[in-house]
């Protein structure tokens, strides 16, 4: 019978072995281990996040005590056995016993008795080490390219606060209609949940331990419950669109954001380059009883293909690295390439040419780097100007930028700028 922290290694192997995010191969092993309790499905989870935001610290201490032979030439399964064990060892409360004998009969299982007598030994040094702080462990593991990005762009101690969070964050749900009044039919309906309002979406409730997929909750097939991540939400609300503007997501994705656009009565087109999840946005937003204007398979870094019309207002959520989501897809740290921002610039500059007099911009990205924050939209031929929207408006206090960030706020890590066409 598989456990907790075989499922844990098979999803490790996965993610840095074969390039897969960590969330899908964990809700795959997740599904497929049906006989797990909730208590190991649980620890399974904490076990992939928490190895993965310091993996290279925990082969570096592997390494250590593993003398001249090192540990990179073991089979996949055996080593990520070890920085299971590794992992609960330093830091989760766990018998340092009990994580060193499970893990030895898994490396002897995938790699022979000679080899576990190897892992054993390593193993027992390690509980005998002085456990280190879990912060300078996640930091260390940083590569030295994107700590010195972060630090660029949030200052030591901010970059030091960003890479810190340690918990999975809670799923994010965008209610339509009377939050509390939604809130309320959820606590009773999941007693044992945590559900509460979001910080800084007024659409939002956060939510921790339901033990069902979001999409089957009551109201989600009619439209009153999507789900969404608060920032994301935010990024949305941002652009402020009114009942009766014409408005543009130049980069629309599935439509997340597209939805809370035409939710507010704004007549709302959609563009994306991949006309899949154009398909997926119109399922979507028929999930919610409204239907986008238009929809446009549009390239903007070659130009504005079919869209020829101006609007009151344009969202550019732009692609990006995808730093901000670090605190739940830890994963992406330890593929950080370097930065190129020359998308970002071209479709910012195509898709600012649809504003029309008078109208407005909102770019953002789930970045909180300088590079694809502040460096992108330094160039950009309009004015900047507060956000329209008077929530997004007070967070950046009256001010054309904001960041939102895991450890200020509780939402992953955004960048936007808002602007307007003279």
């Amino acid at each position: 019978m598989i456990t907790a922290r075989d499922l844990a290694a098979r999803v490790l192997v996965r993610v840095v072995r074969d390039s897969a995010f960590a969330a899908a191969a964990l809700e795959a092993e997740l599904a497929r281990a049906v006989q797990l309790e909730a208590r190991d499905r649980a620890l399974a989870t904490e076990l992939v996040y928490g190895t993965l935001r310091v993996l290279p610290f925990l082969e570096r201490e592997l390494d250590a005590r593993a003398r001249q032979k090192g540990t990179a030439a073991l089979p996949w399964e055996a080593r990520a056995a070890l920085w299971v064990a590794a992992q609960q060892i330093f830091f989760m409360r766990v018998p340092a016993f009990a994580a060193v004998d499970e893990a030895v009969g898994a490396v002897k299982r995938a790699a022979g008795p000679h080899v576990a007598g190897f892992a054993n030994a390593i193993l027992r040094k390690l509980a005998a080490a002085p456990k280190p702080d879990r912060v300078d462990a996640v930091v260390a593991s940083c590569p030295p390219e994107l700590r010195a990005a972060l630090e660029r762009a949030l200052g030591e101690e901010g970059a030091r606060a960003f890479l810190a969070p340690s918990e999975t964050p809670p799923v994010g749900l965008r209610v339509r209609g009377d939050r509390a009044a939604v809130l309320a039919r959820l606590r009773a309906a999941f007693p044992d949940a945590d559900l509460r309002e979001g910080r800084v979406s007024p659409l939002c409730i956060l939510a921790r331990g339901l033990g069902v997929k979001p999409q089957s909750l009551p109201g989600y097939e009619s439209g009153e419950i999507s789900v969404q991540e608060e920032g994301s939400q935010l990024v949305a609300l941002a652009l402020g669109a009114r009942a009766g503007e014409e408005v543009l997501d130049a980069c629309a994705g599935r439509g997340n954001k597209t939805g809370v656009l035409a939710l507010s009565g704004a007549a709302t087109d959609g563009g994306d380059r991949d006309p899949r999840k154009l398909e997926r946005l119109r399922e979507d937003l028929a999930r919610l009883g409204v239907a986008p204007r238009a929809t446009y398979a549009v390239d903007w870094t070659v130009g504005s293909g079919e869209v020829t019309g101006e609007y009151d207002a344009v969202l550019v959520d732009a692609p990006c690295s995808g730093i901000g989501t670090l605190r739940r897809r830890p994963e992406l740290a330890l593929r950080h390439r370097d930065l190129a921002t020359t998308t970002q610039r071209a479709i910012l500059r195509e898709a600012a040419k649809h504003v029309r007099r008078g109208g407005r911009l909102v770019y953002a990205v789930c970045s909180v780097l300088r590079e694809e924050a502040e460096d992108v939209v330094a160039a950009i031929d309009l004015e900047p100007a507060p956000f329209a929207d008077e929530t997004t408006n007070a967070l950046a206090e009256g001010k054309s930028t904001l960041r939102l960030l895991p450890h200020v706020h509780g939402t992953d890590g955004y960048f936007l700028a808002s602007f307007r066409r003279a």
